[in-house]
């Protein structure tokens, strides 16, 4: 370097130091250009994620032992499904319609309930070789029901929207920590290194928000793509700016993660910071993937009319189960849909769909309508592709309803028994498991806690859901928590 000394006379550098620091900014320039032509022939070729740890958090894991499911479907019923008007039929509850009901509470729900037995006002009838009942309210998914494999005995601790929903996807319902998609990812990493492994498809935001698909404590390599079919499904800032050539940008994005990795190594403790860099790559990765996973004009006309697509009333709910398809054909983990809108009694719109507090035959008509096709064209387009015999597809809300009215039609919140179902690989089809009373108002036999659920699934993906921990503030945590047994009469 050159240097002023004290009587403002120049210090030339020694030759020898002069020629050192030349050759090394000659060799850097030199350096330059040969990975910019190397990117030239490799720019499509993904770069490594970053770990703190050296590891790539995304690389595909070997399970602890083999499973079944490779991927996840979860139609995410929000809003709350009543289980004596879709699949828990209960021929007592229709007998004694208007009568007092045992052992009621008026304050199961969040609001008060009459005490009154509501007959469900759907018509119910048998399908299968199962012989499983199922109300009218599921033309289309009445002819899948010996794939489905029936839990009637669901239970959870909290009796509202956001608190029961974190409860559902976090084993608990404390803000903060990771949900099943997130520690799916964690514990196996991606099967695609060009797509995220774990995304949501919403309409209107869920009660719970982003709080209910988040990685939590977990680093934000974990986090779910959350996708708003309002939008429909576009992903901000993924398109590169036109100026620049995709050369150009590989260049740039080598620059900054060299950039980062030296910010990094002071600060090893920081596991955001590599997920932030890592988020470079896979958006860079993403740029042809992801557009290419998300075009459903690439798909046939017959495919749409399968999914009800040419429906209005149940087009989104369509365009997101084919995408769901389209994604775990592409490797993505675990996909999450959020179902949207439903109709209150009043006929005004509820973005808590199935959220029937004043009137269910409304409400529960509309949602069925929305949901029934796509569900049905979704099971019969994964078996039609052999995709079914590696992914699950689960149906479900996060609790129930009450058995007794609220009003004179609607129903409340009843986290104490429901019905979720399960089709696809590793379970039984065509088999029930557990029961609620005869009026379908608690759980009474085999009941299964979500921390049940999520043992069982993880146990359908190779993993033992006791050993797959994270340490955080100095306690290992688990989804599962410190319960959990998997559903073993289930598998088949």
């Amino acid at each position: 370097m050159f240097n002023y000394d004290s009587a403002a006379n120049i210090n030339l550098p020694a030759r020898r130091r002069f020629l050192q620091q030349a050759g090394l900014g000659f060799g850097s320039l030199a350096l330059a250009s040969m990975l910019r032509e190397e990117h030239t022939a490799t720019a499509s070729e993904p770069v490594n994620a970053i770990s703190l740890n050296g590891a790539d958090p995304l690389a595909l894991r070997a399970p602890k032992f083999p499973g079944k499911v490779k991927s996840i479907i979860w139609l995410f019923m929000t809003g709350a499904p009543s289980q004596v008007d879709t699949w828990d039929y209960k021929p007592e509850l229709q007998k004694r319609d208007g009568e007092t009901l045992a052992g009621s509470d008026p304050k199961t729900g969040f609001f008060t309930t009459s005490g009154k037995c509501l007959k469900s006002p759907f018509a119910w009838g048998q399908y299968g070789e199962s012989g499983s009942w199922v109300s009218d309210l599921f033309p289309h998914l009445s002819q899948h029901v010996d794939k489905m494999c029936f839990l009637h005995s669901m239970y959870l601790k909290q009796n509202n929207h956001a608190p029961a929903s974190l409860e559902l996807m976090c084993g608990t319902n404390r803000p903060g920590l990771p949900a099943l998609g997130a520690w799916m990812t964690y514990g196996l990493g991606s099967q695609n290194q060009n797509l995220p492994s774990y995304v949501v498809l919403h309409d209107t935001r869920p009660r719970g928000d982003d709080q209910i698909w988040s990685a939590g404590f977990l680093p934000k390599t974990y986090q779910a793509l959350a996708l708003d079919s309002r939008r429909k499904e576009s992903i901000d800032n993924l398109t590169r700016d036109a100026k620049h050539s995709n050369q150009q940008q590989r260049t740039q994005l080598d620059l900054i993660r060299e950039l980062n990795q030296r910010h990094a190594i002071d600060r090893a403790t920081q596991a955001d910071l590599a997920a932030r860099i890592n988020s470079f790559e896979l958006a860079y990765r993403m740029q042809m993937a992801a557009p290419e996973a998300l075009d459903l004009a690439s798909e046939t006309d017959a495919v749409h009319k399968l999914y009800g697509m040419d429906r209005p009333e149940c087009e989104t709910f369509s365009r997101q189960c084919l995408l769901a398809r389209r994604l775990v054909e592409r490797g993505v983990r675990f996909v999450q849909i959020f179902a949207g809108k439903g109709v209150d009694g009043d006929g005004s719109v509820n973005d808590v769909p199935w959220d029937c507090h004043s009137d269910v035959q409304v409400n529960h008509r509309s949602c069925g309508l929305h949901t029934d096709q796509p569900a049905a064209a979704l099971l019969a387009d994964l078996e039609a592709r052999g995709l079914l015999d590696s992914t699950l597809v689960i149906w479900g809300g996060e609790f129930g309803r009450t058995s007794d009215s609220q009003g004179a039609k609607g129903r409340d919140h009843n986290p104490n028994g429901f019905t979720i179902w399960m089709a696809g690989a590793g379970v039984k089809g065509g088999f029930h498991y557990g029961a609620t009373d005869p009026f379908g108002y608690k759980a009474v036999e085999n009941k299964v806690h979500v921390n049940d659920l999520h043992a069982t699934l993880l146990h359908l993906l190779g993993i033992e859901h006791t050993q797959l921990t994270y340490k955080f503030n100095g306690r290992d945590f688990r989804l599962t928590d410190v319960g959990g047994e998997v559903l073993k009469d289930i598998l088949a």
